[in-house]
């Protein structure tokens, strides 16, 4: 690993150990996404633009860290890092204790019979599974998958292929360098189209 990924980690276990997230605001959360984010991410979390992600449901672990990624322009945005600068740690926290309070967003979309079949294979040959969990749901810092919208999906893909979407550990890009526009085709397909828990 390298320095700058320590110094991230370092920096987010600072930030994220003192209080576990049952001591933020939801409601102080749900406010700022009202003021903030809900114009792209939706009304409640839940995204109607194809190359926004629904954050309802998203684990707590993960808002932290994408916020705090964007905040420090470890993941470029041009959207995302200006929102993200002004905000303090408690905001980070209070944003992630109401989208994970939320009941997650559920496909909008069902995938087709060729992503169905072929599409699981690829998924734990890439370690999909292992990373996002079970049903690619998420786990800790590694972000829910599962429906989203395919546009964005295949966009967040493709940028991992490219190595220019931020990555705090590479195991994204390196998952996705050797991925076939095909292959993005169909792991797109099938991943929005899965329920979620």
């Amino acid at each position: 690993m390298s320095t700058a990924v320590y110094r991230t980690l370092f920096c987010l276990s600072l930030l994220c150990a003192p209080l576990p997230a049952s001591a933020y605001d939801a409601e102080a959360g749900r406010q700022k996404s009202d003021a903030a984010c809900a114009i792209c991410h939706g009304k409640g979390g839940l995204s109607v633009q194809p190359t926004v992600p629904s954050l309802a449901g998203q684990g707590n672990d993960y808002v932290v860290l994408a916020l705090y990624q964007f905040r420090a322009r470890h993941r470029p945005s041009e959207v995302m890092a200006p929102l993200a600068a002004p905000l303090s740690d408690n905001d980070l926290g209070n944003l992630a204790a109401y989208y994970s309070g939320l009941k997650p967003w559920q496909p909008g979309r069902q995938a087709s019979a060729k992503a169905v079949a072929d599409a699981p294979a690829l998924a734990h040959q890439k370690n999909c599974v292992q990373c996002h969990g079970p049903g690619l749901a998420g786990q800790e810092h590694v972000p829910r998958i599962a429906g989203q919208h395919i546009v964005y999906i295949t966009t967040q893909l493709k940028a991992f292929k490219a190595g220019n979407r931020g990555d705090i550990d590479g195991n994204m890009t390196s998952a996705a360098a050797e991925l076939t526009d095909s292959d993005i085709e169909i792991l797109a397909d099938y991943i929005s189209g899965l329920s979620t828990p």
